[in-house]
């Protein structure tokens, strides 16, 4: 016999458990919005902070340094005492958005689940390249991980995949690679970062010195090997040498990528700098019932910036289903000019608010001008000194009155690279 088919409704259903997922649909509850579900494949919700067995989580929604566990089961238990209703273990398979109703299909182990929401926000965070995408040669033994799948060993198999790792990346998901391999009695014999300067902010390198654990900077891996397990890996720096350095491990961190498969396959629009789903000022999609928070729409904030965006859209979302929100038709776009990466929302339409500010990073370490141009004319300069993966700021409100599309980019004359390279080739 076949498995029975559930059909349920909502008001609101939301894919993804973990920060903004979460406070979306707390939010939303507080704001009165009478039934609201979030979905997750996942066995247990939180997202991300619940494989990170340290803090600092929490400083900004609870008012506590946390651990990431500690973390991840407050806003569950959050969530849950406002009357959000949870469904873990469930993986949305298909959202057929061609109705009045938005159709929802998902797989559980109790059978086949639809749900019919009027309003659909996806939270599906961010994945790490594996090694494949970084194009990284040489054998396949056993010991090459990423940041997650070194936290799923550690915090929740309880398992120690190796004990002398070289750690490839500087942004912030290294650091807590670190203070995971510190927690299970594993000591890096290096950290590595192909570009000249740290991604994560330079005060925070000091985490690897207080560790013993050095960092070499213009260097990248170029070999992997040996078999069954690690053996060694092969460096060149930035002068062109080639080094052989002995460990038991390679841990692969940073260069996220949004987690838009769900995205795509409902037909929304991607934005092809970010790689998640193109949204205006109130983090509507290109179908204006399905919003999108948090990490899918920009690799990759922390977790309180995620809880605290999250927080919005929900708003966002009640307000949308009493009407009050401004039409989703006429809007202009907002492109990445020389030296920028993207830009996060990538439309916005007349009236004003919605999120406080526009998101941008840059391509290359620079410092200079951000210039944004409407009809090839200036319409606003703004001094900038940052980092490719660091979040930059615009106000959103600078840009209300706007009535064309606006370009946003380096002035290429007025601008200095950090590194020797050019930010506006």
């Amino acid at each position: 016999m076949s498995a029975p088919f559930d059909v349920r409704s909502a008001d609101v259903l939301v894919v993804g458990a973990g920060p903004a997922g979460l406070s979306a649909a707390t939010r939303l509850r507080k704001l009165g919005v009478a039934n609201v579900i979030v979905v997750d494949r996942e066995q247990q919700g939180g997202g991300i902070p619940r494989h990170c067995g340290h803090p600092p989580f929490g400083m900004r929604e609870f008012g506590l340094v946390l651990t990431g566990p500690a973390y991840a089961r407050r806003l569950v238990d959050r969530a849950i005492h406002s009357g959000v209703e949870l469904q873990l273990g469930c993986s949305v398979i298909s959202i057929d958005h061609s109705a009045e109703e938005i159709i929802v299909t998902c797989a559980t182990h109790r059978g086949p689940l639809t749900i019919v929401a009027k309003r659909i926000i996806i939270a599906t965070g961010v994945r790490e390249r594996p090694r494949a995408a970084r194009l990284v040669s040489g054998d396949r033994p056993l010991g090459v991980l990423n940041t997650g799948a070194l936290q799923e060993y550690a915090y929740i198999q309880h398992l120690l995949p190796f004990r002398q790792p070289l750690i490839v990346g500087t942004e912030l998901v290294a650091l807590s690679s670190l203070l995971t391999c510190r927690n299970i009695g594993v000591k890096p014999v290096a950290m590595i970062e192909g570009r000249s300067r740290p991604t994560a902010w330079r005060g925070a390198m000091a985490l690897p010195r207080l560790l013993g654990v050095p960092v070499r900077y213009g260097t990248r891996i170029v070999d992997i090997k040996g078999r069954p397990r690690v053996e060694a890996v092969s460096l060149r720096a930035a002068d062109g040498t080639i080094e052989t350095v002995t460990c038991d491990g390679v841990l692969f961190t940073g260069s996220f990528k949004p987690e838009a498969a769900l995205a795509r396959s409902a037909g929304l629009e991607i934005d092809s700098g970010t790689g998640g789903p193109a949204i205006d000022q109130f983090a509507r999609t290109s179908e204006p019932r399905i919003f999108a928070a948090g990490n899918v729409l920009h690799p990759v904030e922390t977790a309180g910036w995620s809880w605290r965006e999250g927080r919005r859209v929900g708003e966002f979302v009640a307000q949308d289903l009493k009407g009050d929100l401004p039409s989703a038709d006429r809007a202009i776009h907002l492109r990445p000019g020389d030296g920028i990466r993207y830009v996060v929302p990538q439309r916005l339409v007349p009236g004003g608010g919605g999120l406080d500010h526009l998101q941008l990073r840059a391509v290359r370490e620079v410092s200079g001008t951000l210039v944004a141009y409407e009809r090839g004319k200036a319409i606003r300069k703004q001094p900038l000194t940052s980092g490719p993966e660091r979040r930059i700021l615009a106000p959103t409100a600078a840009f209300s009155t706007a009535d064309a599309d606006i370009t946003i980019g380096l002035d290429c004359q007025d601008t200095k690279t950090i590194r020797s390279d050019s930010a506006c080739a």
